[in-house]
Protein backbone atom coordinates (compact mmCIF):
# COMPACT_ATOMS: atom_id res chain seq x y z
CA UNK A 1 0.00 0.00 0.00
CA UNK A 2 1.15 3.04 -0.92
CA UNK A 3 2.19 5.65 2.30
CA UNK A 4 4.17 8.89 0.11
CA UNK A 5 1.84 11.36 2.00
CA UNK A 6 1.80 9.96 5.12
CA UNK A 7 5.93 9.90 4.46
CA UNK A 8 5.34 13.71 3.17
CA UNK A 9 3.70 14.80 5.95
CA UNK A 10 6.58 13.64 8.44
CA UNK A 11 9.16 15.07 6.58
CA UNK A 12 7.14 17.96 6.61
CA UNK A 13 6.81 17.61 10.46
CA UNK A 14 10.28 17.40 11.08
CA UNK A 15 11.72 20.74 9.76
CA UNK A 16 8.26 22.60 9.68
CA UNK A 17 8.23 25.74 7.60
CA UNK A 18 5.84 28.85 6.75
CA UNK A 19 3.22 28.59 4.12
CA UNK A 20 0.74 30.93 3.20
CA UNK A 21 -2.75 29.60 2.77
CA UNK A 22 -4.66 32.87 0.43
CA UNK A 23 -7.54 31.64 0.33
CA UNK A 24 -8.54 32.19 4.30
CA UNK A 25 -12.64 33.22 3.55
CA UNK A 26 -12.70 29.84 2.08
CA UNK A 27 -13.81 27.21 4.95
CA UNK A 28 -12.19 24.52 2.92
CA UNK A 29 -8.92 26.49 3.76
CA UNK A 30 -9.70 26.18 7.64
CA UNK A 31 -10.63 23.27 8.00
CA UNK A 32 -7.55 22.33 6.63
CA UNK A 33 -5.60 24.45 8.94
CA UNK A 34 -6.81 22.67 11.76
CA UNK A 35 -5.97 19.61 10.37
CA UNK A 36 -2.65 21.31 9.72
CA UNK A 37 -1.75 22.74 12.68
CA UNK A 38 -3.06 20.12 14.94
CA UNK A 39 -0.58 17.26 13.51
CA UNK A 40 2.19 20.08 13.01
CA UNK A 41 2.66 19.78 9.37
CA UNK A 42 3.13 23.78 8.67
CA UNK A 43 3.52 26.77 10.33
CA UNK A 44 0.67 28.81 8.90
CA UNK A 45 -0.11 32.09 7.60
CA UNK A 46 -4.10 32.45 6.25
CA UNK A 47 -5.14 35.65 4.66
CA UNK A 48 -8.11 37.07 4.40
CA UNK A 49 -10.52 39.50 6.48
CA UNK A 50 -10.07 39.03 10.36
CA UNK A 51 -13.54 38.45 11.33
CA UNK A 52 -14.39 36.59 8.27
CA UNK A 53 -11.73 34.04 9.18
CA UNK A 54 -12.19 33.79 12.56
CA UNK A 55 -16.02 33.19 12.08
CA UNK A 56 -15.26 30.80 9.93
CA UNK A 57 -13.33 29.09 12.20
CA UNK A 58 -15.84 28.61 14.74
CA UNK A 59 -15.81 25.20 16.45
CA UNK A 60 -12.05 24.49 14.89
CA UNK A 61 -8.73 25.51 16.20
CA UNK A 62 -6.21 28.19 14.09
CA UNK A 63 -5.17 29.44 16.99
CA UNK A 64 -1.41 29.14 16.38
CA UNK A 65 -1.84 30.43 12.76
CA UNK A 66 -1.15 34.09 12.06
CA UNK A 67 -3.70 35.65 10.22
CA UNK A 68 -3.50 38.87 7.86
CA UNK A 69 -5.83 40.92 5.88
CA UNK A 70 -3.62 42.51 3.25
CA UNK A 71 -5.96 45.40 3.43
CA UNK A 72 -4.92 46.15 6.67
CA UNK A 73 -1.23 44.95 7.07
CA UNK A 74 1.37 47.14 7.99
CA UNK A 75 3.71 45.32 5.63
CA UNK A 76 1.17 46.43 2.63
CA UNK A 77 3.09 49.43 1.83
CA UNK A 78 6.22 48.19 1.56
CA UNK A 79 5.38 45.09 -0.26
CA UNK A 80 3.87 47.95 -2.91
CA UNK A 81 7.17 49.59 -2.86
CA UNK A 82 9.34 46.20 -3.94
CA UNK A 83 6.94 45.41 -6.17
CA UNK A 84 6.81 48.82 -8.09
CA UNK A 85 10.74 48.44 -8.25
CA UNK A 86 10.06 44.74 -9.43
CA UNK A 87 7.50 45.65 -12.35
CA UNK A 88 7.85 48.89 -13.30
CA UNK A 89 10.21 48.04 -16.62
CA UNK A 90 6.55 46.47 -17.15
CA UNK A 91 4.89 49.57 -16.87
CA UNK A 92 3.30 49.27 -13.60
CA UNK A 93 2.75 52.60 -11.73
CA UNK A 94 3.04 53.28 -7.98
CA UNK A 95 -0.87 53.18 -7.68
CA UNK A 96 -1.06 49.77 -9.37
CA UNK A 97 1.03 48.33 -7.29
CA UNK A 98 -0.70 49.31 -4.23
CA UNK A 99 -3.73 47.72 -5.43
CA UNK A 100 -2.29 45.00 -6.71
CA UNK A 101 -0.38 43.60 -3.53
CA UNK A 102 -3.79 43.92 -1.47
CA UNK A 103 -4.28 40.80 -3.89
CA UNK A 104 -3.86 37.82 -1.61
CA UNK A 105 -2.70 35.65 -4.02
CA UNK A 106 0.52 38.70 -4.82
CA UNK A 107 0.87 39.46 -1.08
CA UNK A 108 1.37 36.14 -0.28
CA UNK A 109 3.89 35.65 -3.07
CA UNK A 110 5.19 38.82 -1.57
CA UNK A 111 5.67 37.23 1.86
CA UNK A 112 7.54 34.07 0.40
CA UNK A 113 9.77 36.69 -1.62
CA UNK A 114 10.54 38.49 1.71
CA UNK A 115 11.41 35.36 3.58
CA UNK A 116 8.63 35.81 5.89
CA UNK A 117 7.04 32.82 4.44
CA UNK A 118 8.81 29.39 2.28
CA UNK A 119 5.71 28.93 0.29
CA UNK A 120 2.54 29.36 -0.75
CA UNK A 121 -1.29 27.10 -1.58
CA UNK A 122 -3.54 28.60 -3.76
CA UNK A 123 -6.34 27.65 -5.91
CA UNK A 124 -9.57 26.23 -3.98
CA UNK A 125 -11.21 29.73 -5.87
CA UNK A 126 -8.90 31.00 -7.80
CA UNK A 127 -7.79 29.81 -11.10
CA UNK A 128 -4.54 28.47 -12.25
CA UNK A 129 -3.52 31.65 -14.14
CA UNK A 130 -4.59 33.67 -11.32
CA UNK A 131 -2.29 31.58 -8.71
CA UNK A 132 0.83 31.48 -11.12
CA UNK A 133 1.08 34.76 -12.69
CA UNK A 134 2.29 36.27 -9.18
CA UNK A 135 4.94 33.51 -8.71
CA UNK A 136 6.51 34.25 -12.10
CA UNK A 137 6.10 37.64 -12.17
CA UNK A 138 7.18 38.19 -8.58
CA UNK A 139 9.60 35.11 -8.27
CA UNK A 140 10.44 34.09 -11.28
CA UNK A 141 12.05 30.33 -12.40
CA UNK A 142 14.76 28.63 -10.32
CA UNK A 143 17.96 29.18 -11.14
CA UNK A 144 19.15 27.25 -14.03
CA UNK A 145 15.21 26.34 -14.82
CA UNK A 146 14.00 27.62 -17.72
CA UNK A 147 10.33 26.69 -17.87
CA UNK A 148 7.71 25.99 -15.22
CA UNK A 149 5.57 22.96 -15.19
CA UNK A 150 3.03 20.78 -13.38
CA UNK A 151 3.36 16.96 -12.46
CA UNK A 152 1.18 14.37 -10.31
CA UNK A 153 2.92 11.49 -8.19
CA UNK A 154 0.98 8.72 -8.67
CA UNK A 155 0.96 5.38 -6.30
CA UNK A 156 -0.87 2.57 -7.97
CA UNK A 157 -1.80 -0.12 -5.61
CA UNK A 158 -0.33 -3.78 -6.18
CA UNK A 159 1.46 -2.96 -8.72
CA UNK A 160 5.25 -4.30 -9.15
CA UNK A 161 6.12 -0.98 -11.84
CA UNK A 162 7.65 1.73 -11.36
CA UNK A 163 9.40 2.56 -7.51
CA UNK A 164 6.88 -0.26 -5.95
CA UNK A 165 4.03 1.36 -7.77
CA UNK A 166 4.92 5.23 -7.35
CA UNK A 167 5.49 7.30 -10.58
CA UNK A 168 5.65 10.82 -11.40
CA UNK A 169 3.92 11.92 -14.60
CA UNK A 170 4.88 15.33 -16.18
CA UNK A 171 3.67 17.72 -17.87
CA UNK A 172 -0.36 17.05 -16.45
CA UNK A 173 -0.73 20.02 -15.94
CA UNK A 174 0.39 23.03 -16.95
CA UNK A 175 1.87 23.08 -20.39
CA UNK A 176 -0.08 22.13 -23.67
CA UNK A 177 2.26 21.25 -26.16
CA UNK A 178 6.32 22.06 -25.45
CA UNK A 179 8.42 21.92 -27.80
CA UNK A 180 11.62 19.27 -27.60
CA UNK A 181 13.48 22.09 -25.76
CA UNK A 182 10.51 22.55 -23.42
CA UNK A 183 10.08 18.81 -23.11
CA UNK A 184 13.74 18.10 -22.16
CA UNK A 185 13.28 20.71 -19.34
CA UNK A 186 10.44 18.97 -18.17
CA UNK A 187 12.14 15.86 -17.62
CA UNK A 188 15.17 17.36 -16.09
CA UNK A 189 12.59 19.05 -13.47
CA UNK A 190 10.87 15.67 -12.75
CA UNK A 191 14.04 13.98 -12.12
CA UNK A 192 14.84 16.34 -9.46
CA UNK A 193 11.44 16.23 -7.99
CA UNK A 194 10.89 13.02 -8.12
CA UNK A 195 14.25 12.08 -6.18
CA UNK A 196 13.05 15.06 -4.03
CA UNK A 197 9.74 13.74 -2.91
CA UNK A 198 10.08 10.02 -3.09
CA UNK A 199 14.07 10.24 -1.88
CA UNK A 200 14.70 7.22 -4.51
CA UNK A 201 16.55 7.26 -7.69
CA UNK A 202 14.64 8.91 -10.92
CA UNK A 203 14.60 6.48 -14.35
CA UNK A 204 13.02 9.10 -16.76
CA UNK A 205 11.12 7.87 -19.87
CA UNK A 206 10.53 10.13 -22.72
CA UNK A 207 7.13 8.51 -23.91
CA UNK A 208 5.92 8.68 -27.56
CA UNK A 209 3.83 5.78 -29.72
CA UNK A 210 7.01 4.81 -30.92
CA UNK A 211 10.38 2.93 -29.31
CA UNK A 212 13.75 3.87 -30.75
CA UNK A 213 13.05 5.12 -34.16
CA UNK A 214 10.13 1.87 -34.50
CA UNK A 215 8.10 4.80 -36.24
CA UNK A 216 9.09 7.79 -38.16
CA UNK A 217 6.58 11.21 -37.75
CA UNK A 218 7.25 14.92 -36.10
CA UNK A 219 5.97 13.42 -32.84
CA UNK A 220 8.64 10.76 -32.81
CA UNK A 221 11.30 13.29 -33.90
CA UNK A 222 9.96 15.90 -31.05
CA UNK A 223 10.92 12.83 -28.42
CA UNK A 224 14.33 12.10 -30.04
CA UNK A 225 15.27 15.29 -30.13
CA UNK A 226 13.78 16.27 -26.51
CA UNK A 227 16.18 12.89 -25.10
CA UNK A 228 19.35 13.95 -26.65
CA UNK A 229 18.87 17.38 -25.58
CA UNK A 230 17.98 16.34 -21.43
CA UNK A 231 20.89 13.65 -21.63
CA UNK A 232 23.28 16.92 -23.27
CA UNK A 233 22.18 19.06 -20.30
CA UNK A 234 22.22 16.20 -17.54
CA UNK A 235 24.33 13.55 -18.32
CA UNK A 236 24.03 12.16 -15.06
CA UNK A 237 20.53 11.41 -15.19
CA UNK A 238 18.77 7.82 -15.67
CA UNK A 239 17.05 9.09 -18.71
CA UNK A 240 16.29 7.35 -22.24
CA UNK A 241 13.67 7.79 -24.95
CA UNK A 242 11.81 7.51 -27.20
CA UNK A 243 9.75 4.63 -25.21
CA UNK A 244 6.50 3.32 -26.12
CA UNK A 245 4.53 2.75 -22.38
CA UNK A 246 5.13 -1.16 -21.81
CA UNK A 247 8.90 -0.33 -23.29
CA UNK A 248 9.17 2.34 -20.23
CA UNK A 249 7.70 0.12 -17.23
CA UNK A 250 7.41 -3.40 -18.42
CA UNK A 251 11.09 -5.18 -17.93
CA UNK A 252 10.49 -8.17 -20.43
CA UNK A 253 9.04 -5.54 -22.79
CA UNK A 254 11.48 -3.11 -22.23
CA UNK A 255 14.61 -5.89 -22.67
CA UNK A 256 13.15 -6.68 -26.05
CA UNK A 257 12.27 -4.01 -27.82
CA UNK A 258 15.35 -1.14 -26.14
CA UNK A 259 18.08 -3.74 -24.92
CA UNK A 260 20.84 -1.93 -23.45
CA UNK A 261 19.02 0.73 -22.16
CA UNK A 262 19.16 1.53 -18.81
CA UNK A 263 15.69 2.65 -18.37
CA UNK A 264 13.49 0.66 -20.54
CA UNK A 265 11.45 -1.96 -18.25
CA UNK A 266 12.44 0.48 -15.32
CA UNK A 267 11.11 3.66 -15.53
CA UNK A 268 9.42 5.57 -12.48
CA UNK A 269 9.16 9.03 -14.32
CA UNK A 270 7.24 8.88 -17.41
CA UNK A 271 7.42 12.41 -19.57
CA UNK A 272 4.36 12.84 -21.72
CA UNK A 273 4.91 14.69 -25.72
CA UNK A 274 1.60 16.60 -24.58
CA UNK A 275 -0.88 18.08 -22.07
CA UNK A 276 -3.81 16.06 -23.65
CA UNK A 277 -1.11 12.98 -23.33
CA UNK A 278 -0.46 13.27 -20.01
CA UNK A 279 -3.96 14.78 -18.81
CA UNK A 280 -5.65 11.93 -19.98
CA UNK A 281 -3.11 9.28 -18.67
CA UNK A 282 -2.82 10.45 -14.95
CA UNK A 283 -6.73 10.07 -15.18
CA UNK A 284 -6.92 6.66 -16.69
CA UNK A 285 -4.64 5.30 -14.25
CA UNK A 286 -6.15 7.36 -11.65
CA UNK A 287 -9.51 5.67 -12.87
CA UNK A 288 -8.59 2.46 -13.74
CA UNK A 289 -6.00 0.90 -11.95
CA UNK A 290 -7.78 2.71 -8.18
CA UNK A 291 -3.96 4.89 -8.10
CA UNK A 292 -4.04 8.09 -6.13
CA UNK A 293 -3.06 10.78 -7.92
CA UNK A 294 -1.43 14.19 -5.89
CA UNK A 295 -1.25 16.74 -7.54
CA UNK A 296 -0.99 19.05 -9.69
CA UNK A 297 2.34 20.04 -8.09
CA UNK A 298 4.17 22.80 -9.99
CA UNK A 299 7.75 22.83 -10.39
CA UNK A 300 10.50 25.21 -11.79
CA UNK A 301 9.75 28.58 -9.90
CA UNK A 302 12.29 29.96 -7.51
CA UNK A 303 10.20 28.90 -4.28
CA UNK A 304 7.14 26.76 -3.87
CA UNK A 305 3.95 27.61 -4.95
CA UNK A 306 0.97 25.18 -5.50
CA UNK A 307 -1.85 25.13 -7.08
CA UNK A 308 -5.03 23.46 -6.16
CA UNK A 309 -8.02 21.68 -7.76
CA UNK A 310 -11.08 24.05 -7.47
CA UNK A 311 -12.97 20.84 -6.36
CA UNK A 312 -10.55 19.97 -3.87
CA UNK A 313 -11.34 18.98 -0.12
CA UNK A 314 -9.61 20.05 2.98
CA UNK A 315 -7.48 16.66 3.28
CA UNK A 316 -6.34 17.42 -0.79
CA UNK A 317 -4.70 21.04 0.73
CA UNK A 318 -3.27 19.34 3.79
CA UNK A 319 -1.42 16.86 0.91
CA UNK A 320 -0.60 19.90 -1.12
CA UNK A 321 0.87 22.12 1.80
CA UNK A 322 2.48 19.22 3.09
CA UNK A 323 4.38 18.40 -0.23
CA UNK A 324 4.89 22.03 -0.25
CA UNK A 325 6.56 22.15 2.86
CA UNK A 326 9.48 19.54 1.61
CA UNK A 327 9.89 21.57 -1.25
CA UNK A 328 10.87 24.34 0.44
CA UNK A 329 13.09 21.82 2.66
CA UNK A 330 15.47 21.62 -0.31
Amino acid sequence: MCNFLEKIKERAGRQKKVIVLAEGEDIRTIKAADIILREGVADLIILGNKDKVFALAEGLDISKATVIDPLKSDKTEQFAKDFYHLRKAKGVTVEQAEQIVTNPLYFGVMLVKSGMADGMVAGAVNSTPDVLRPSLQILKTAPGTKLVSAFFVMCVPDCDFGEDGIFVFADSGLNENPDAEGISEIAISSAHSFEQLIQKQARVAMLSYSTFGSAKSELVDKMQTATKIAQEKRPDIMLDGELQLDAAIVPEIGKSKAPGSNVAGHANVLIFPTLDAGNIGYKLVQRLAKARAYGPITQGIAKPVNDLSRGCTPEDIVGVVAVTCVQAQN
